[in-house]
């Protein structure tokens, strides 16, 4: 019994390092990146502005084929309804070269568009660009947000000052037992 268990732990074994050391078969889902390789890889990578939303990854790697061997077309694309998210891309080129020699299709006509070319940039984790300066999210008061100072710039109504009217009984008589 005690034979099997040891063999049993030694293929468990074998199994986990065949599946830790040998390279996902196809294309197995997303590849997890360190920080140095995104950086490394956004360095060698575009990105390419005002984009025709009926183009196609084999036509942007047509375009930008003169500038070097491009490793990697990605065009953002909505998850529901398949279309891009918007009129832009980006491009991954195998050296660093590529995106100097690529700066020089600035502003060129591509599908009958003036599209803007600039190096990619990295996104640093911790900073956001959506940062209004005011906490959003996180404590609302009561009302849910929308102060009635804002109240008055949308619908012209100004809350009363003082304390509201709560019908009849606490109108008539204030009762503060403190």
């Amino acid at each position: 019994m005690e034979e099997e268990a040891e063999k049993l732990k030694e293929l468990q074994n074998e199994v986990e390092k065949q599946m830790n050391m040998s390279p996902p078969p196809g294309n197995a889902g997303p590849v997890i990146m360190s920080l140095e390789d995104k950086m490394e890889a956004d360095a060698r990578s575009i990105y390419v502005g005002n984009v025709d939303y009926g183009a196609t990854a084999e036509e942007l790697e047509a375009h930008f084929h003169g500038c070097g061997s491009v490793n990697r077309v990605t065009i953002l694309c909505d998850k529901y309804s398949g279309h891009p998210r918007g009129p832009f891309a980006y491009i991954e080129f195998s050296d660093k070269e590529s995106v100097r020699t690529s700066m020089a299709l600035d502003e060129s006509l591509f599908r009958g568009r003036q599209i803007k070319v600039i190096p990619k940039r990295t996104n640093r984790p911790g900073i956001s660009t959506t940062d209004r300066g005011f906490p959003r999210g996180r404590f609302r008061g009561r009302g849910g947000g929308f102060s009635a100072s804002r109240a008055r710039f949308y619908t012209g109504y100004t809350r009363p000052r003082g304390r509201p009217y709560r019908g009849r009984a606490r109108a008539t008589s204030w009762y503060s037992p403190y």
